[in-house]
């Protein structure tokens, strides 16, 4: 029993024994399987990816190839237009150095011909210095004869020959001027007469006079207590907002407002308008009116401007320029409203530029400008027509209506057709009857000074301003002005007046000479 059991744990050894061996061989053969599929596996992915490797460096080989064609062409294109241009400029510059020895050649045909020319003139300068010296020594021989033979010293007879000839020179140059005048009359009376005619019976502009007080009605006396209010606060808080005097006197049912700017005149009559209306007046309401008025005002003055650009028919102007157009319907010259004046010389420069054939546009433009000037020449000093200039330099204008505005007073002198006709335009537009009026004092002054520097010649005997200052009659004294120096003395007299005066329009100067011989028969 025993050994069997021992036979029994033996063949259960031998067989675990077995076991164990078997199943080590069966461990190292399954991994050496999978070591061989691991293998297989990693030779596909290395046979994968070198055939990717290999067509990625054919596509990269490919496109390299592509990019250098494409490169090559580009840079064979662009070393054609090279060689194409250097060609080219190589022409012009055969042409150029062809056309440089043509020069040359022609400079050095020009240089051999000046100084042939430079030694035919040394030679005639020779010539002509030995002939001069033999004439020189021919009029001594013969000055020394007719000395002798006259009786006379040479520069005795210098000095008479000197006197001769003067008077001579100066009867020509009398009847030389009278025969230019006369023809340029014959010539331009007709034609100016025509022009300026026309152009007078075509516009005729409203008469104007100058104010320096405007009325403000009021419904009734009580009013003016309400005007003045308390201790006066009301009437003074006025007057310092407006820069106004308010006038307050005996006349029923009126206040009277006093000023020199008439924009301001108009901004207080505009604003006591209202608060009378309004019936609330006082210093704080006052203030608020008067601004309210100020800013109505300034489009009022915008809305005149381009009306009377508008009537003229001039466009595009700048917005300044047509807002110190509106302020000259606020500003007098003489009387004359500079609005009204403006206007009038832009109408008249119109038809006389059409008649001579002139641009039409551009005359209007210049006149409706030329005094725009004076609506600022109380800011700025300068004469109105070089302020003006300035101005339209400054807003755009061209330079032809620029150099006109600044010309038509002839500060400049005037170098085109158009400011011509602004300095004719605006002489007729103030000299036309009932243009303007001046003050009785002023008047009487101007025609004083006229006659005083009409007698200040020598030779004058007596002279009148007459036809209000726009013509002088100058008698003279027939022994010491003769009939040719009397043109001599009406030229200088008008020199003199236009340096030394200043006058509106233009002054006509008569030189009257007569002899009269009285006898009496007894």
């Amino acid at each position: 029993m025993e050994i069997a059991i021992q036979y029994a744990a033996l063949a259960a050894f031998l067989i675990a024994l077995v076991s164990f061996f078997f199943g080590n061989l069966l461990r190292k053969f399954l991994l050496l399987s999978k070591e061989r599929e691991a293998e297989a596996k990693a030779a596909l992915m290395i046979n994968g990816a070198e055939k990717e490797a290999g067509a990625i460096k054919r596509e990269a080989v490919i496109q390299a190839k592509d990019t250098v064609c494409e490169a090559r062409l580009q840079f064979e294109r662009e070393l054609q237009q090279k060689r194409e241009e250097t060609a080219n400029v190589a022409k012009k510059l055969l042409a150029r150095e062809e056309g440089l020895e043509r020069k040359l050649e022609a400079v050095g045909r020009s240089e051999k011909e000046i100084s042939d020319r430079e030694k035919r003139l040394v030679d005639k300068e020779r010539t002509l210095d030995r002939e001069g010296k033999r004439c020189e020594q021919l009029i001594q021989e013969h000055q020394a004869r007719l000395e002798d033979l006259a009786g006379l010293s040479s520069a005795a007879a210098k000095n008479l020959l000197l006197v001769s000839l003067e008077e001579e020179a100066r009867a020509e140059a009398t009847k030389t001027i009278r025969a230019i005048e006369e023809q340029a009359r014959e010539e331009a009376d007709k034609k100016s007469k025509d022009i300026l005619g026309l152009a007078l019976q075509r516009y005729s502009g409203e008469i104007v006079s100058e104010k320096t007080v405007c009325v403000v009605t009021l419904p009734n006396d009580e009013m003016k207590g309400r005007i003045i209010g308390r201790e006066g606060r009301n009437i003074r808080a006025i007057e310092a907002a407006t820069g106004m005097d308010v006038i307050i006197d005996d006349t029923p049912e009126a206040i009277i407002l006093s000023g020199f700017n008439p924009i301001r005149r108009e901004i207080a009559k505009l604003s006591l308008e209202r608060l009378i209306s309004d019936g609330r007046i006082h210093p704080a309401r006052i203030e608020e009116v008067v601004e309210k008025a100020t800013k109505d005002m300034e489009l009022v003055i915008k809305e005149v401007g381009e009306q009377a650009a508008f009537d003229v028919g001039i466009f595009g102007l700048h917005p300044e320029l047509v807002i110190l157009l509106g302020k000259l319907k606020y500003r007098m010259s003489y009387g004359q409203n500079c609005l009204a004046h403006s206007q009038e010389v832009a109408f008249m420069c119109g038809m006389m530029a059409a008649e001579l054939g002139v641009s039409v546009k551009q005359a209007k433009r210049a006149g409706l400008l030329h005094d725009i000037g004076k609506a600022v020449d109380h800011e700025v000093e300068g004469s109105h027509a070089i302020i003006g200039a300035d101005l339209a330099r400054k807003y755009g204008e061209s330079v032809k209506i620029v150099h006109a505005i600044a010309a038509h007073h002839e500060e400049e002198k005037p170098e085109s057709i158009i400011a011509v006709l602004i300095n004719a335009a605006d002489t007729l537009s103030a000299a036309r009857p009932g243009a303007r009026r001046e003050m009785y004092e002023t008047y009487i002054k101007r025609v004083k000074e006229l006659e005083r520097l009409a007698t200040s010649f020598k030779g004058v005997n007596k002279a009148y301003a007459i036809h209000a200052g726009r013509e002088v009659r100058v008698i003279v004294e027939p022994n010491e002005i003769s009939e040719g120096e009397s043109i001599l003395l009406a030229r200088d007299m008008a020199r003199k007046i236009e340096s030394d005066l200043t006058y509106p329009g233009q002054v006509k100067i008569t030189v009257i000479r007569e002899t009269r011989a009285v006898e009496q028969a007894r």
